[in-house]
């Protein structure tokens, strides 16, 4: 059987097969409640084969939302609809998972389709926060530095966070520390010029994560797993590094972390970015290799021998799409077949199952 159509246990989570999907913003919610764009969004993935499907970025806090259009799950108000999406999901064979996440500088900014501008307080935005007062951009409005008492706040909204995600039926938890979001801001020296203790030496810098992992672990139950998804490199002079993220890799798995999900960039507007297929999949190699931690492969993977080689070679553990699941929501069906295997297709869509040729 081809890996990528093979099971795989994580914990006490049974995956399927090695196919997630990535968790990606829909700009489709209001207050932070969820509807049927999520559900029908988040439930076709799960019809269509995918193994694990990780919602959106879930801000813990109205503030650390990207826009005002972001899914949030900082009131116990925001669960009901929740749940309904996660026995969905459940009910159709797929594992549910979500990730946690504040914007930092980063948020309060308009929908990709109306030019992902920054909504300033004048116009309905909100005050951003970050580790110091410096726009992702030049020309936006500066954030807010974090105070030791806004640091231990949002430790604590992810902490409730954490807690009503049990609540709702999410069987796998991410934390997000990528794309330039406010851990990850925390992380490099290029949005981070910090003094006091979160800030300078790699040791300091990455110590707003490791709290909100620990944060995390006091509710999240031991057995399920905990990923922490990272960008590897800020793709720009003087900034995060590849080898401080296989550093970090190996402190998150001695912490108890279960997976690194592994992506790139976002924190600067500068970045270089070489991109081509698979462009993302040697980090998580190198940090797989060097740390013994699981890893997820992510960025420009788009086809079933494409994955399945990464597989094949250990460059990965699961196989992490976006934009591929976008296009086709039933990707591991056709993949299956691709690879010459015969995947179990939904009860109510078998009369147009392929027949097998000969």
């Amino acid at each position: 059987m081809s890996i990528l159509v093979s099971p795989f246990n994580i914990k006490n989570v049974h995956l399927k097969n090695r196919i997630v999907v990535s968790p990606m913003c829909q700009y489709s919610a209001k207050d932070g409640f969820a509807n049927d764009w999520h559900l029908v969004h988040l439930g076709s993935r799960a019809v269509g084969g995918a193994a694990l499907i990780i919602q959106e970025a879930t801000s813990v806090s109205p503030e650390g939302r990207i826009s005002p259009y972001d899914l949030g799950i900082w009131s116990d108000e925001h669960i009901s609809f929740l749940k309904r999406i996660t026995a969905f999901i459940k009910e159709n064979g797929a594992v549910p998972g979500v990730q946690l996440a504040h914007a930092g500088r980063k948020a309060s900014f308009d929908t990709p389709w109306n030019g992902s501008k920054q909504i300033t307080e004048a116009d309905g935005g909100w005050k951003t926060v970050a580790p110091s007062a410096i726009p992702h951009t030049d020309g936006n409005v500066a954030p807010e530095e974090l105070s030791i008492e806004g640091i231990e706040k949002i430790k604590a909204d992810f902490r409730s966070a954490a807690k009503r995600c049990i609540e709702a039926g999410y069987e796998v938890l991410e934390l997000h520390a990528a794309h330039g979001y406010l851990l990850h801001q925390f992380l490099s020296p290029l949005s981070n010029q910090r003094t006091d203790e979160y800030g300078g030496s790699f040791e300091n810098r990455i110590r707003f994560t490791l709290e909100i992992v620990a944060a995390t672990q006091e509710v999240w139950p031991p057995k399920n797993p905990l990923f922490v998804r990272i960008s590897a490199t800020d793709w720009a002079e003087g900034g995060w590094a590849p080898e401080e993220s296989v550093k970090l890799s190996a402190i998150l798995k001695d912490k108890g972390v279960d997976l690194i999900d592994v992506s790139s960039g976002g924190n600067v507007s500068y970045q270089q970015i070489p991109l081509s297929p698979g462009y993302q999949v040697p980090f998580a190699e190198a940090i797989k290799k060097e740390t013994g931690a699981l890893t997820g492969a992510v960025g420009l993977i788009t086809e079933a021998k494409q994955a399945e080689e990464i597989l094949q070679e250990g460059k990965a553990d699961l196989i992490i799409m976006a934009r591929e699941l976008l296009r086709d929501p039933y990707f591991p069906l056709h993949a299956a077949y691709e690879l010459d295997e015969e995947p179990e297709w939904p009860e109510q869509y078998e009369r147009a199952k392929p027949r097998k040729k000969g």
